[in-house]
């Protein structure tokens, strides 16, 4: 079915409606089984917690899957010892850029597609979601290259023992001969957010998790007829598994059942569109490369004081981002209803929903905080045995956690910016919060002051406080509003 024709809520009732509550007799369980499902329902005619509610489900539980990838990983490559997490941790700092080139390419595609179906235009938005997945397989193609024949010296320039350049070098290549798969699930599934399709990026991740939990264990440890790969079975799991959602979501596009329908008339490529993609996605490129290479810096900083310390990162890290995804869902749900909302000539109605979307997210982070900063040390044993790096990793898991508090808006601002097509704010954001504030507290603090490892982790809360401070004032001035997509 296609979702209900504009004609079926006369412009009245929908103006009324942004103000009224999520129907009673609608009941949690009713709206909840309709978020996994996926609402047919114009989301710029709903009422607006209803619509949040409906939209925030499905990409919550879509982040959380993101971030079970690498907790999977690391929960049974832990059981090989702090090398092996050392492995995965460098590797993740190699992938980052790729992470940056897919959150970018799916800023500009979310922001995009999100207009268009705002503004009732399906054969654009399809159009455009064609040209994203085009600019995709071409960028990540370039990048698997490039990451499988230097990744021996690029885990040597992050800091890996002989151990790992020795052992770990086929775990890095594997992950970066599935460089494509990693874009194309990244770029698909924002498609899918754009068009307000959150349910079917939900049902992607839930398919490629179910496959890399059951493949995970048998390539690592060799279960069954499967042969003992090691670390290196990690990679293969993780990369056959992400292959298995990317062929999923080509089958979702082209049904008819959808917000969005690619048919075979709109597969062709279109420069225009693709180059007007590119200046969008270009600044949100910069956006990611600035947030994620500061997280490769940190890494660097960190290896410094040896594999312990490293592995203890790694898992908290992971943890951390298992708590953060969640919250990003909810601000890919706000950038989604923003886009849609300013396509349809209705921009206060998204600026409501961004600030609403920023109310829920401090819950849910407080409180997630709270038990972190306590049960930080249990959390940590749940994936090593080994003491000393449960240790490490509770102090980071500690400090961590207290930034999550000021971190909660700031997130959710970051996508409303691109959301509304601003990618140059956030940009310049991150940049003078994290490689001018950030990257040289860390250093200073872990070096010059001698807090080691400790050192580094106090200045992720300093920078995040400072991106929420500096995301509040400029959206409250509105420049954003004046963006054409």
């Amino acid at each position: 079915m296609r979702p209900a024709p504009l004609e079926e809520t006369p412009p009245s009732e929908a103006s009324s409606a942004v103000e009224a509550p999520v129907t009673p007799a609608k009941g949690l369980w009713t709206l909840v089984k309709e978020a996994l499902h996926g609402t047919e329902m114009d989301l710029t005619r709903l009422p607006l917690r209803r619509a949040i509610f409906l939209l925030a489900v499905p990409m919550v539980l879509e982040m959380l899957m993101e971030s079970v990838f690498a907790v999977v990983d690391v929960a049974f490559v832990g059981r090989l010892g702090a090398e092996a997490v050392a492995t995965v941790g460098l590797t993740e700092g190699i992938l980052t850029i790729i992470y940056a080139v897919g959150m970018g390419l799916s800023i500009g595609a979310t922001a995009m597609v999100a207009r268009r179906i705002g503004e009732k235009d399906a054969e654009r938005a399809a159009r455009t979601a064609v040209q994203a997945i085009g600019l995709g397989v071409m960028l990540s193609t370039v990048l698997a290259i490039a990451g499988i024949v230097f990744a021996r010296p690029l885990l040597a320039a992050l800091g890996g023992s002989p151990w790992v350049l020795e052992h770990g070098v086929g775990y890095t290549r594997v992950m970066m001969g599935g460089v494509v798969s990693i874009l194309l699930l990244f770029l698909i599934n924002a498609i899918f957010r754009g068009a307000g399709d959150a349910a079917i990026a939900m049902r992607t991740l839930a398919l490629a998790n179910g496959l890399n939990i059951l493949l995970a264990p048998c390539l690592i440890f060799g279960l069954g007829p499967f042969p003992e790969m090691g670390v290196v079975g990690a990679a293969w799991a993780t990369t056959l598994a992400r292959s298995a959602g990317v062929l999923y979501q080509l089958f979702r596009l082209a049904q008819a059942n959808g917000r969005l329908q690619v048919r075979r008339e709109h597969v062709s490529l279109e420069p225009a569109t693709m180059l007007a993609m590119v200046r969008l996605s270009g600044a949100g490129m910069v956006q990611a490369l600035v947030t994620t290479s500061s997280w490769v810096v940190l890494v660097r900083i960190v290896s410094s004081f040896g594999s312990t310390a490293l592995a203890g990162y790694t898992i908290a890290i992971r943890i951390v981002l298992f708590a953060l995804l969640p919250a990003w869902g909810l601000g890919n749900a706000a950038s989604t209803l923003l886009g849609q909302s300013m396509g349809a000539g209705d921009v206060a109605r998204g600026e409501k929903a961004v600030w609403m979307a920023g109310r829920y997210n401090l819950i849910v982070l407080s409180t997630i905080g709270v038990v972190f900063f306590v049960f930080a040390t249990p959390l940590m044993g749940v994936f090593t045995t080994d003491a000393a790096v449960v240790a490490s990793g509770a102090t980071a898991l500690r400090i961590f956690s207290l930034s999550f508090v000021s971190c909660a808006y700031g997130m959710v601002l970051t996508s409303a910016f691109n959301g509304a097509g601003d990618t140059t704010t956030p940009t310049l954001i991150d940049l003078c919060c994290l490689w001018a504030l950030e990257l040289p507290l860390a250093w200073v603090l872990a070096h010059p002051f001698g807090l080691g490892e400790v050192g580094a982790y106090i200045a992720v809360p300093v920078a995040f406080a400072a991106m929420s401070a500096s995301g509040i004032f400029l959206f409250r001035r509105g420049r954003w509003k004046t963006r054409v997509v």
